[in-house]
């Protein structure tokens, strides 16, 4: 009786989450026999509020390929800081294997512009105006891999400042609290203003 609450608790999450087959395969396992064909699927989720994972599985049929990529794409989901909710504070390049992405950042009314594998990350992911471009492998597997590892180095004016202790109203500062960010550590930020108020 204990474990009800749990899984209904889990159910509610799960029923947040929104999943996007982006390729399935056949393969052959070679046998004594002769081949074994199964199916490989490759799943992305996400609650299109920041996060998202992906996932793969293989079985012998196809519903089965599905779930298990889907319970694996659960287990990695990782989370994305994202600009008024709808495209990427900065851009950023990820790399994986021969797999290339570029991601940039967009004004609103864009629209997803991107390929198949990379769209189905954004939607999942809930990011509604971003420009992207592939430059290297076409492989699903090979650019949604690129694509998660573009996001992992995405950083949010938050997150910079809270690595420089600072206030993230000191990052966009105007006049001379800007001059003064590149000045050394070791010197106050009294004598970099100094010029500029001579």
């Amino acid at each position: 009786m204990a474990r009800r609450p749990n899984r209904q608790g889990q159910d509610n999450q799960d029923s947040d989450l929104v999943d996007k087959l982006v390729s399935i395969n056949r393969v052959a396992k070679v046998v004594k026999g002769g081949r074994r064909f199964g199916f490989a699927a490759l799943v992305v989720v996400g609650d299109t509020k920041g996060r998202v994972g992906y996932g793969a599985g293989k079985a012998r049929e196809v519903p089965e390929a599905i779930r298990k990529a889907t319970e694996q794409a659960k287990r990695r989901m990782i989370r994305v800081p994202i600009r008024d909710g709808r495209t990427l504070h900065h851009d950023v390049e990820g790399r994986f294997g021969a797999g290339r992405v570029i991601l940039r950042a967009a004004p609103a009314g864009t629209g997803i512009i991107a390929g198949g594998p990379m769209r189905a990350v954004f939607e999942t992911l809930g990011i509604h105006d971003i420009v992207t471009k592939s430059m290297g492998s076409a492989n699903p597997y090979n650019m949604v891999k690129a694509t998660f590892e573009a996001l992992k180095n995405l950083n949010s004016p938050r997150m910079v400042a809270v690595r420089r202790s600072k206030k993230v109203s000191e990052l966009f500062g105007s006049g001379p609290a800007v001059k003064a960010e590149p000045a050394a550590e070791n010197e106050g930020e009294t004598k970099a203003e100094e010029p500029a108020n001579g």
